[in-house]
């Protein structure tokens, strides 16, 4: 690549998310230059320097206060993998400096905060990202390229979830000290949305004629993170958060949506994702996809002789060969969480190389991480419905073709190769 298309970044925290970031740029070379680094602590950027020099990479400038870095006329954007307390106002100082800001995932502590991001990105002009990875999952464009085929016919109802048992995490060294451990100790809601909606909230068009418009949460009881606590030698501790969250959001076109969220009892991974509409459907939980008129139907008899269907699954891979996205079948897969991060990374830097809008942009996050302050407020009214802002001020109305280019989530482009 052209040294003058190579895209010129500063890393504003520099914990383990960074570190898994980096996995994906370093295996992009000449695509990213990595120039500023900035963390307030010491022992990180330490840390940052054995990472470099593990993959002779020349260390970067270094900053403690990350306005410093973002007067630094030697980057062009920054990528924000802090904590979810922090990350929004740093977005807005990014864009406030004119530079473009890829953010990491999490939920909004308020949507004033929200909407300060909003006001900020349509004054300056200057592009914000959610690093949503699990939007450029393998079967989530698969499910989206179906979707757009109109294969599953008129979308009606969709779910998702982030369902991951991380008491590991807070009965580790760190118990007590992380900043996830002080939202499940003291709120109660959709804590952490994101995984699962953005590909749903992407396939079912939301800010592009369509938007959310309410939502109702409920929490069960808290047990499972106080269980684990006292099992592991911590004493008794009050978890405030619910031990499974359930949300379910009414779209403007009539679809719905129920959202699962569990941390903290025992069960595999899942993101709980389905998709379906009125011939057929993705579901992620069974690896199936069933399409009426594609997918194997037996007539059958049931003991009175009355004849009905049997419908059978397909598997997921085998629609690879046919309908996979071209976004995956041009790309390798590389770094970190299956090809997905580098997938992410490689859109934004596209965006940012061509002063063009993200492919997930600040009305995206802006809806998809009010879902947390919401689902907050929801729960604490007894399972109220509770309205959605719309961020775009009646722009969703005729939002369309917000994004031109192969890395788009709202239309399948063919061409995607490099």
């Amino acid at each position: 690549m052209d040294k003058k298309n190579v895209v010129k970044i500063g890393i504003i925290g520099l914990g383990p998310r960074a570190e898994t970031l980096l996995a994906s740029i370093f295996a992009m070379p000449g695509e990213v230059e990595v120039s500023a680094l900035c963390d307030i602590a010491e022992k990180p950027i330490e840390k940052m320097r054995e990472v470099f020099a593990r993959n002779q990479v020349k260390f970067p400038t270094v900053y403690r206060n990350h306005k410093d870095l973002l007067a630094d006329k030697n980057v062009q954007a920054v990528l924000i993998p802090t904590g979810w307390n922090s990350h929004l106002q740093i977005a807005r100082d990014a864009l406030a400096a004119g530079k473009y800001a890829g953010i990491e995932v999490g939920g909004a502590s308020s949507v004033e905060e929200l909407w300060q991001l909003v006001h900020a990105a349509e004054s300056t002009g200057v592009g914000c990202m959610m690093l949503e990875n699990c939007c450029y999952g393998r079967n989530e464009l698969l499910t989206m390229n179906l979707a757009r085929q109109g294969l599953f016919g008129e979308l009606v109802h969709c779910s998702c979830g982030y369902e991951h048992d991380i008491r590991y995490e807070l009965s580790s060294a760190n118990a007590g000290r992380t900043e996830r451990e002080k939202h499940n100790l003291c709120r109660n809601g959709e804590l952490y949305p994101t995984h699962g909606l953005g590909p749903i909230a992407k396939i079912l068009r939301i800010n592009r004629g369509n938007r959310f418009l309410t939502l109702t949460s409920t929490a069960s009881k808290a047990v499972g993170f106080a269980a684990d606590a006292e099992a592991t030698g911590r004493g008794r501790i009050r978890y405030n958060q619910g031990d499974v969250i359930t949300t379910v959001i009414k779209c403007a076109n009539g679809e719905t949506i129920t959202m699962t969220h569990s941390v903290s009892l025992p069960r595999p991974y899942s993101r709980d994702c389905r998709v379906q509409g009125t011939r057929g459907l993705w579901l992620e939980e069974r690896n199936g996809i069933f399409i009426e008129g594609m997918s194997k139907t037996e007539e059958k008899l049931d003991a009175a002789g009355n004849p009905y269907f049997e419908h059978s699954w397909d598997n997921v891979e085998d629609y690879y060969e046919k309908f996979e996205h071209p976004i995956w079948r041009n790309n390798p897969v590389i770094g970190g969480h299956g090809g997905m991060d580098s997938l992410a990374l490689k859109a934004f830097f596209d965006a940012v190389r061509n002063n063009s809008q993200t492919p997930i942009d600040v009305y995206d996050i802006a809806a998809w991480m009010s879902v947390t302050a919401l689902s907050e407020q929801s729960v604490a009214m007894g399972s109220m419905p509770v309205a959605f802002p719309d961020f775009t001020n009646g722009k969703w109305v005729n939002r369309y073709d917000t994004v031109n280019s192969a890395w788009s989530l709202d239309e399948v482009v063919e061409d995607c190769s490099e």
